[in-house]
């Protein structure tokens, strides 16, 4: 299996999780109910070619590749779930979750409400200012 992302222009989330395998497809769309659960208002898109919710700025990303799923939220959430996260492969913003271990769905549901929580703090502080 390769990353399609590069190649593809993708309109929605369902066009780009229908490139996969059935046994990738089932844990991408897992990932994206556990998502949509944490955080209901946000807008499913496509950003940098891969499945996106956006609530008052980027919330989340994420993506399959051949060997794991990549869990984007941002380097705030990595530095707050560094304990939890620790047994994975991590990068500056970003997770991976090896495709044939099980995600940590409930870890992905903190995460989730924390950039949300980020997201609206961020909000209110701008408009503050305004103020």
């Amino acid at each position: 299996m390769e990353n399609t992302t590069r190649k593809t222009k993708f309109k929605s989330i369902d066009e780009y999780v229908a490139t996969f395998p059935k046994n990738v497809q089932d844990i991408l769309e897992e990932l994206r109910k556990v998502i949509r659960e944490s955080a209901p208002e946000a807008e499913e898109t496509i950003s940098y070619g891969i499945p996106t919710f956006k609530l008052n700025g980027n919330l989340v990303h994420f993506a399959a590749y051949n060997k794991h799923i990549g869990l984007y939220p941002g380097t705030s959430a990595i530095i707050a779930f560094k304990k939890e996260l620790s047994s994975y492969k991590q990068a500056k913003g970003s997770v991976r979750f090896p495709i044939d271990e099980s995600i940590p769905f409930d870890l992905v549901k903190r995460i989730v409400k924390f950039r949300t929580k980020e997201n609206q703090a961020r909000i209110i502080k701008k408009s503050e200012k305004k103020s």
